[in-house]
């Protein structure tokens, strides 16, 4: 590791993918299902990279840095590299919202930091490596989404990042397939808690949910926590427009550029964070107005033809829940939904969809569409309102023969259903 310590302060630049080498990079060979990095590491010297990292290689160029593994390679880089740095690192996780809570924590520390952040949601056990090696001799403070699908994961990656501070935006039956069941969830996501309370770290929380208050209870926790919600300060939020609007005492309104009431918790969480690093109401204020979000995570989209709530990118059956509430209390004449199916749910998948279904029923929305075999199967059972496809292409076909106009519409569903596709389309 020494070496490979050595090289990196001369080398402060990871790729791990012969398609994107920059000149005078750290090749790492990553191994994945269906691929074997070590296989292009002389590829990625012969595109630019100085080093090869491997654990695999039988040839004799001194530019390939044999490992025994590569991976664990560049997590041991990543920590200890970590080590080094002496300002503030916030990490967060969660069940619902970690990505948009952390886009809008680092709108409000970018006003007095340099900060290093997560790129998009690289928060699993490759991409936070890859997100503190970014950490370069501007950077003032870090940022560091952790997700989990499985038991232990975020307590590995919290020996990674080794945060001074964090938050756990909510917890709810997300990956129950991995976690087997609620109580599974809570005890991976709390190992965030746990480090922060052994080594005296601040704990912003949303003190309006009961789940994250018993977790502290239970740890009796009571130094250093930092509380948010609207049960602290008073607010009031409402969706103007399509989109959420905050008001705030000691704020000015907060108009974001978010869909959805239920994003009203990760905005008083960059608020919490905002105050407790000494950043101004005002300047705040703005920097969250200014933020958009991106990658079909609580967009309000007007198209011409409809007003899209693009929420597609994870489902649950909380967050799914709290989407359709939204979509009742949202403006608009016509009201339709686009569902496909929430996957990694496990025993509980069937009874989830069900319960969602039977949601939508009470709803009197004007069309739904289901997508995937999960709701289509609920959907028959209960003998509820809508059409029922297969894959998002049917859908993408019907509604290009059938076109929906003058709506407003929830599009919502787990990203490896592919909604993407059918927000790319244009056919809504």
């Amino acid at each position: 590791m020494e070496r490979l310590v050595a090289l990196f302060e001369k080398h402060p630049d990871i790729c791990t993918d012969t398609r994107q080498i920059r000149p005078g990079c750290l090749f790492f060979a990553l191994k994945g299902e269906h691929f074997d990095g070590n296989m292009f590491a002389s590829q990625a010297l012969k595109n630019g990279a100085a080093y090869a990292v491997v654990d695999n290689y039988q040839g004799t160029d001194p530019r390939c840095i044999l490992v025994p593994d590569v991976l664990q390679a560049l997590q041991q880089l990543a920590s200890m590299h970590r080590s080094r740095f002496t300002g503030p690192v916030l990490a967060l996780t969660g069940s619902n919202g970690k990505t948009t809570t952390k886009e809008l924590i680092h709108a409000v520390l970018s006003v007095r930091y340099q900060v290093t952040t997560t790129q998009g949601n690289l928060n699993n056990h490759i991409g936070v490596p890859l997100s503190l090696l970014k950490m370069g001799s501007k950077t003032e403070a870090g940022l560091f989404e952790m997700g989990a699908s499985h038991p232990g994961e975020i307590a590995f990656l919290i020996a990674m990042v080794k945060p001074n501070a964090g938050l756990i935006t909510n917890i709810s039956g997300a990956h129950l397939e991995g976690f087997g069941n609620l109580e599974g969830v809570k005890q991976c996501k709390g190992a965030l808690y746990d480090y922060l309370h052994a080594h005296g770290g601040t704990i912003f929380y949303n003190a309006d949910d009961p789940v994250l208050m018993q977790m502290l209870e239970q740890r009796t926790i009571r130094d250093h926590l930092v509380p948010y919600g609207t049960s602290k300060q008073p607010v009031q939020s409402a969706l103007e427009d399509g989109v959420l609007v905050v008001r705030v005492a000691g704020y000015p309104p907060i108009r974001t550029n978010l869909a959805g009431l239920y994003n009203t918790p990760n905005v008083l969480a960059a608020l919490a964070v905002a105050r407790h690093y000494g950043i101004e109401n005002t300047k705040a204020a703005e920097a969250l107005a200014r933020y958009i979000p991106s990658n079909n995570r609580s967009q309000w989209i007007k198209t011409g033809r409809n007003a899209l709530i693009a929420d597609a990118y994870n489902a649950n059956p909380m967050s799914m829940s709290l989407a359709l509430t939204n979509l009742g209390l949202t403006e608009g004449k016509k009201k339709c939904a686009i569902l496909a199916d929430m996957l990694e749910l496990g025993a509980s998948a069937h009874q989830s969809h069900r319960g969602i279904v039977e949601q939508v029923e009470q709803m009197g929305l004007d069309q739904v569409f289901w997508v995937g075999p999960l709701f289509s199967k609920a959907v028959q059972e209960l003998g509820a309102a809508g059409m029922c496809f297969a894959k998002v292409e049917d859908l993408v076909l019907h509604l290009g023969r059938h076109p929906l106009v003058g709506a407003t519409v929830l599009i919502k569903g787990s990203n490896g259903m592919g909604l993407s596709k059918l927000i790319a389309s244009g056919v809504c």
